[in-house]
């Protein structure tokens, strides 16, 4: 089945081309200039990938990254814009979005970063899958099923995207040891990712803030020039 593609972009002159690339390339393309409409089409179930500009007539891209995230997409999110600032950067990452490009942009360049996506996105996290017998090794704490993808705290699931999972599942691997920055990033988006660092960060954030949310036993901790390790709390 081809990839569906969502592209949400009110410029003619940018949209027509990425369309038509994108449909060369195989993907299954549809094209909205409007953020609010998108969020309907997102929640439906149908779309694997999400180019979206922030500088929409209707209402800002960032909110539209954000509202999709609660209400569950998982797909891939690229965030395509004008705005020169690193603070766009930080906070369309911090709601969301998995990758960033500034216009003028490539299209070679993008159909890198959208393939570096769709690969990730399928699930395939580079690690051997869990044996059933231990499949719950932590009890009633936090646990990672590689096999479904899901993340379950207790008998309640934790709701994660394709990047959240794949992260919380390599640090899982290694419970209590340390994996590095090079790693995560190497395996989870692409060993060739040229992609900003912040990627990962905000990541892990958003698994943080889950984690807390959650009242998960167990939770992210850095390692400062290092990477991130996964351990439970006391008494868990």
């Amino acid at each position: 089945m081809a990839v569906r593609v969502l592209v949400v972009e009110d410029d003619d002159k940018i949209a027509a081309p990425l369309v038509r690339t994108l449909e060369r390339e195989g993907y299954e393309v549809e094209r909205l200039a409007e953020g609010l409409p998108a969020l309907p089409r997102l929640a439906s179930g149908e779309i694997d990938l999400l180019l979206l500009d922030l500088g929409l007539p209707d209402v800002d891209g960032l909110d539209v990254c954000r509202l999709a995230r609660e209400g569950g997409f998982p797909g891939g999110i690229i965030i395509l814009t004008a705005r020169d600032g690193e603070l766009d950067l930080v906070v369309g990452l911090d709601v969301g979005a998995d990758d960033y490009l500034s216009k003028p942009f490539g299209l070679s360049v993008l159909l890198a970063r959208v393939r570096a996506l769709v690969r990730r996105g399928t699930g395939a996290v580079a690690v051997e899958p869990v044996v059933e017998a231990a499949a719950t090794p932590h009890g009633n704490g936090l646990r990672v099923d590689l096999n479904a993808r899901r993340i379950w705290v207790g008998d309640a699931e934790l709701v994660a995207t394709s990047k959240e999972f794949d992260v919380l599942a390599l640090l899982d691997v290694s419970r209590g040891a340390v994996v590095s920055r090079e790693k995560l990033i190497s395996e989870v988006w692409d060993e060739n990712w040229y992609g900003s660092t912040k990627t990962l960060d905000a990541t892990i954030g958003r698994l943080r803030q889950k984690l807390d949310e959650a009242r998960a036993p167990a939770q992210v901790t850095t390692v400062r020039g290092v990477g991130f390790r996964l351990e439970d709390a006391a008494g868990a």
